[in-house]
């Protein structure tokens, strides 16, 4: 039986994604978690992402998507008592208001953002324009979907812009200077390899600009080092993922050993 066939059989998807692969690297409890449906990845930074990345690619999708929820409008809702304290936004009215006005937002298929996120996301994307950045390495077909077999494993992947010769990857960070260590802890070196084998093309570039005013970009340019780096993670990912399949073991008993 094929690992497509056995992710068939257990999960019910055949296909592996670069969130998936790089949780097995880490650790066969959190693959498993992820393939099931059963892994919360909710978090202030990944909805940020999302939405400053829709804005990034498609602004129309954005406007249409996303609502801005501000403070007065949570507080025209609540009681005089709630108006009339100092921190109305620590009490328990104003969070079950919020989550109230959220979830009937939420039933009409739209996303809520705060005014904050979506004046720092714009921020980020008009410095992106004024520099260059956008018109060199982010013009392109966007959001491209991959769905192909990389040695014989099915992968499933959206490239954010695959430009002219080129792959272009957005990523939001807390500094510039750090990704390159990012890169190797994130495991983005597994993504630049996927969607370059995916693609047949090995330039790839990853934006990456600071979410702090000034909001500075820079261009990172993946190496030949960093794309083999990450065909070794990925076949070590595969090969965890192929013995787990196999034993059919409780995840839980998955445990790491090295030395420093």
């Amino acid at each position: 039986m094929s690992l497509s066939e056995k992710l068939m059989d257990r999960y019910g998807k055949e296909h592996l994604s670069y969130s998936s692969i790089k949780r097995a690297l880490t650790d066969t409890a959190l693959f498993d978690l992820h393939m099931r449906g059963l892994l919360d990845q909710k978090s202030d930074a990944l909805e940020f992402g999302s939405m400053y990345d829709m804005l990034l690619f498609d602004a129309d999708k954005a406007m249409s998507t996303y609502v801005v929820l501000d403070h007065d409008a949570i507080m025209e809702r609540c009681s005089a008592a709630t108006q009339s304290t100092k921190s109305p936004k620590a009490t328990k009215e104003y969070k079950e208001v919020k989550d109230s006005i959220e979830e009937e937002l939420k039933s009409k298929g739209k996303m809520v953002c705060s005014h904050e996120d979506w004046k720092t996301a714009n921020e980020m994307i008009d410095r992106l324009h004024s520099c260059g950045v956008y018109q060199q390495y982010l013009v392109g077909e966007y959001q491209k979907e991959i769905y192909t077999k990389i040695n014989g494993v099915t992968v499933k992947g959206y490239l954010d812009c695959l430009g002219n010769g080129f792959i272009s990857d957005s990523k939001s960070t807390r500094s510039v200077d750090g990704f390159r260590y990012d890169v190797n802890k994130l495991c983005y070196d597994i993504q630049a390899y996927i969607y370059c084998k995916a693609i047949g093309i090995n330039t790839f570039f990853w934006v990456v600009q600071e979410k702090a005013y000034p909001y500075l970009p820079a261009v990172v340019k993946c190496t030949e080092e960093t794309l083999f780096k990450g065909e070794m993670k990925f076949f070590q990912a595969i090969s965890k993922i192929n013995n787990f399949m196999e034993a059919q073991e409780d995840p839980m008993k998955d445990f790491n050993y090295f030395e420093v």
